[in-house]
């Protein structure tokens, strides 16, 4: 009888191995596409995100302008008719740009019709009058046809932000805004091209004379002093650590300290520059030297850990041989060891620099987070940054600064995308393998 249940055991065994196998084979398959699903799932939103941006931001490429024709009269220069000439940047171009507008609308004549009429082009239309005859100076007494930036509700208006169907008091456009820009399009005085000036350009309240030149000027030089004080002091402390320091109490708890540093929120820096750098040292608010000290702290610590990551990677070997060779601790690492762990060390320096290029709230905190017009030129000059001209614009209430808002964005991407790249590249260009 024993001999019989065995038998019976011994014919059920496969058939449970084969069950179990089966069972495994149908987790794993699931698990994998649980992956799969979880990957496109991701790669569903990012790609969601980035429509979202590139939709809202790519029609602020383009700008609308209007052809007016300008009659630069010799009395422009010469107000009271004395023959004393003022300078050519001295003269009332409103005066002539509205007079031109005013020309091909003769029918308008009550004041209030006129203020609606002016608001077709933009408040910065003297400024394009005044450059064309500056560089041209013989156009005076002549009439010239110069494109006009329009305003950023006409702007809105021809690129289809502004909806005609919407009720006119639910628009900022006005019935008679929408017929005279419908003239001017018909008689050929309505074009769109490249928005030069959001690459030219620093901030401004006017939408169409805003532009990204001041924040991207303020985030190079910025970078610039990030890179100068964070990369040869993590570097130094990363050689130090990892090569020279004691192994004792001292120097684990600064390791500890340094891992914990990087995982610090960056507003925590901010509020260190503030009473620090700002209040105690006295250092110039709102200027590159500072936000650039401030980021600088910040990716310390990811420069470090990445430096001491990379000279940990390097074979004992070399610097073996290189000691073996004569060479003393010193020169063995300078001269072996650290050259080859650079591409390692260059390629966390970048990721840190490109984290620090989109940080906003620690330079919230030291104040640039400023109205800046003027394009810095040193770093001490009054400066912002591209994420801070992102948070400024997104919350300014006109329509126009939505799409600025996701151009700038974009631009914004571009620079993290080509800083990782870099990183990538160096790392695949200098890596050695033993």
């Amino acid at each position: 009888m024993s001999n019989n249940f065995n038998e019976s055991v011994s014919e059920l065994k496969p058939d449970l191995s084969e069950a179990r196998l089966r069972k495994r084979y149908r987790a794993e398959t699931r698990f994998r596409i649980y992956g799969i699903a979880a990957i496109l799932f991701a790669i569903g939103i990012l790609a969601l995100l980035l429509g979202s941006i590139v939709t809202t931001g790519f029609s602020a490429f383009t700008q609308t302008e209007v052809a007016l024709d300008i009659h630069y009269e010799s009395t422009l220069f010469d107000p009271d008719g004395t023959g004393k000439f003022v300078p050519l940047s001295s003269g009332n171009y409103r005066k002539v740009v509205r007079k031109s507008l005013r020309d091909l609308f003769p029918e308008v004549t009550k004041r209030r019709e006129k203020r609606s009429l002016y608001k077709i082009i933009s408040s910065g239309a003297d400024l394009s009058a005044r450059k064309y005859l500056l560089s041209n100076p013989n156009s005076i007494e002549k009439t010239k046809r110069i494109w006009i930036k329009s305003s950023a509700d006409i702007d809105s208006l021809n690129k289809g932000k502004i909806k005609r169907i919407v009720a006119e008091s639910e628009r900022r456009v006005k019935n008679n805004q929408i017929l005279w820009f419908d003239k001017l399009s018909k008689e050929n005085r309505v074009r769109r091209t490249f928005n030069f000036t959001l690459f030219s350009a620093g901030d401004s309240r006017e939408p169409e004379l805003a532009g990204i030149w001041g924040a991207a000027v303020g985030s190079f030089l910025t970078l610039i002093v990030t890179l100068a004080l964070s990369f040869p002091v993590g570097v130094m402390a990363a050689v130090y650590l990892e090569s020279f320091a004691p192994k004792n109490r001292w120097t684990d708890l600064i390791e500890v300290n340094i891992n914990n540093l990087a995982a610090v929120p960056s507003i925590v820096f901010g509020l260190l520059g503030l009473a620090v750098f700002l209040n105690f040292v006295g250092m110039p608010r709102s200027a590159p030297i500072i936000g650039g000290t401030v980021l600088a702290l910040m990716t310390l610590p990811t420069i470090i850990i990445a430096g001491r990551a990379a000279l940990n990677a390097v074979p004992p070997s070399i610097r073996e041989a290189a000691l073996a060779m004569g060479a003393s601790p010193l020169q063995a690492v300078t001269h072996h060891v650290l050259p080859l762990a650079m591409p390692g060390i260059l390629t966390g320096t970048i990721i840190g620099m490109a984290r620090a290029l989109g940080e906003t709230a620690p330079l919230l905190m030291i104040g640039m987070v400023a109205f800046i017009v003027d394009i810095p030129k040193s770093f001490t000059d009054p400066a912002t940054v591209l994420p801070v001209q992102v948070y400024l614009w997104a919350d300014a209430p006109e329509r126009a600064f939505v799409e600025k808002t996701s151009a700038a964005i974009l631009v914004l991407l571009v620079f993290l995308v080509a800083m990782n790249l870099a990183a990538v590249i160096l790392r695949k260009k200098f890596e050695k393998r033993w």
